[in-house]
């Protein structure tokens, strides 16, 4: 199994002004990454963390699936999202931060039981709220 979390670049290094939005896509980064150093221990192939920028085709670096909505009456692309793709090639993608944080989080619950380390995540006051 893959996984790849997208986030906006200008979110994560709180260029936006959207103090809640930056803590919570840092909290995203910070999980992803603890995966991605502990994944053999959840049997995963591949963790990859992309920063979008603005322009960017949907920012599909590794797998293959872009998210888009509608927004007056244009298509907009989604730059935070959660793709995962199992060993038959499914697809899963998480859009919603709350899903996103969830999914990282029993990663790291998971990894936790399989190690004496502490790989615990200490989750900004926003993240937290949303689990």
């Amino acid at each position: 199994m893959r996984i790849e979390l997208r986030v906006c670049k200008h979110c994560h290094e709180g260029e936006h002004g959207n103090e809640q939005k930056t803590a919570v896509t840092r909290d995203m980064v910070r999980c992803a990454k603890q995966v991605r150093e502990y994944k053999d221990l959840v049997s995963l192939d591949g963790v990859y963390i992309t920063m979008v920028e603005e322009g960017d085709p949907g920012g599909a670096e590794a797998l293959p699936a872009i998210v888009a909505r509608i927004e007056n009456d244009q298509v907009a692309l989604s730059d935070t999202q959660l793709v995962m793709e199992d060993q038959d090639g499914n697809m899963l993608v998480y859009p919603e931060p709350e899903d996103i944080l969830n999914v990282l989080t029993r990663n790291i619950d998971q990894i936790q039981e399989q190690t004496r380390q502490d790989v615990t995540v200490e989750l900004s006051e926003q993240g937290a709220k949303l689990l």
